[in-house]
C-alpha cells in the first residue's frame, strides 16, 4: 500500500485579498477644505507601511491598489506579479515602494494630462464608483454603479473599509461599509494614522470576529443627487438606469433618456404637503 504524502491545510482563512482604493484626486489634497493639513507625500509613508504590514502578517497574503484619479482609475500595484516578487533591490528601497511609486506617479501625470485634453470641465470628483466597479473585477461580476458596486460586495461577502482623511465624513463610503459589514473611520490623530491602519483594517475577516473595531454611528442612508452631488430627501429617479435628479431634467445626463413633463400642479401639491 503506497503511502500518501501530507501536506500542510491551507486554510482559506489564513489568506488575504485586500484591494486598496487610493484617493489621489489633487482637489481634495490641494484644497482649502481638508483641515487635516496632512501632506500626500505623509500619507503615502503611513500608506507604504501598512501594505508591508499586510504582506509580513501572512507571504501569501495579496495587495492590490487602484488609484482613483478625477479622470481616471487604474491598478497600479499588484503584489502577485512576478515583476514586484523580489523584496529590495541592492539594500536600497523595497520593490513594493518602489514599483508603487513609480505607477502612481506615472498615475498622476496621465490623470492630469487628461483633464488638459478634455474641453468639458470638471467639477473635481473622484471616480469611485469606477474603482470600485475595478475592484470588484477581481471577483466574478462587473459592476459600474456606486452601489450596485455595494450591494455586489454585500452579496459575495466582500466587506468595504473606509478610511476617511478630510474635514467632512463621506456618506457613500458610511453606506458601503454598512452594508457590507465593513469598517468606516475618521482618524483624529492623522500623525498616528498607520496605528490605525495596522490595528484596524490589516485584521482578516475572521479575526474580527473577536476584536472590538469601531462601530457605525449615525449612518446617513440619503441618496445624492447626479446634477449637484447633494444629499436629498426627495427627487427624481430616471426609470432605465436609477440615476438620481433633485430637479426635473428633460434628459437624464446619465443614459440618455428622454424624460416626459413633470406633473406640476399634482406632484408640487403633494410634495408640499409632504414637506410639511
Amino acid at each position: 500500500m503506497t503511502a500518501i504524502p501530507t501536506f500542510p491545510k491551507l486554510y482559506s482563512d489564513d489568506v488575504s485579498l485586500v484591494v486598496v482604493l487610493l484617493d489621489t484626486n489633487p482637489y481634495f489634497w490641494s484644497s482649502k477644505s481638508n483641515t487635516s493639513s496632512l501632506p500626500f507625500s505623509n500619507f503615502l509613508s503611513h500608506f507604504l507601511s501598512f501594505l508591508n504590514s499586510i504582506l509580513l502578517l501572512n507571504q501569501l497574503n495579496q495587495i492590490v491598489v487602484i488609484a482613483t484619479g478625477y479622470n481616471s482609475c487604474h491598478y497600479i500595484y499588484d503584489s502577485s506579479s512576478s515583476l514586484v516578487a523580489s523584496s529590495t533591490e541592492n539594500g536600497k528601497m523595497p520593490a513594493l515602494c518602489r514599483t508603487l511609486l513609480e505607477k502612481l506617479e506615472e498615475f498622476v501625470v496621465k490623470d492630469e494630462q487628461l483633464s488638459k485634453d478634455s474641453a468639458i470641465s470638471s467639477i473635481g470628483s473622484s471616480l469611485l464608483s469606477g474603482s470600485l466597479s475595478m475592484a470588484l473585477c477581481y471577483g466574478p461580476e462587473q459592476y459600474v454603479a456606486i452601489m450596485n458596486s455595494i450591494f455586489s460586495a454585500q452579496r459575495s461577502m466582500i466587506p468595504i473599509d473606509s478610511c476617511v482623511i478630510g474635514a467632512q465624513h463621506s456618506a457613500f463610503l458610511q453606506q458601503a461599509s454598512f452594508i457590507t459589514g465593513g469598517v468606516y473611520l475618521k482618524p483624529q490623530l492623522l500623525d498616528g494614522i498607520f496605528q490605525y491602519l495596522s490595528t484596524v483594517f490589516a485584521t482578516d475577516v475572521q479575526s474580527r470576529n473577536f476584536l472590538q473595531l469601531p462601530k457605525p454611528v449615525g449612518v446617513d442612508f440619503r441618496a445624492s443627487c447626479f446634477c449637484h452631488k447633494n444629499t436629498i430627501d426627495m427627487g427624481y429617479i430616471c426609470s432605465v438606469c436609477l440615476s438620481i435628479f433633485c430637479k426635473h431634467h428633460d434628459k437624464c445626463s446619465t443614459c440618455g433618456s428622454a424624460f416626459r413633463q413633470a406633473q406640476s400642479n399634482a406632484t408640487s401639491t403633494d410634495r408640499k404637503r409632504k414637506a410639511a
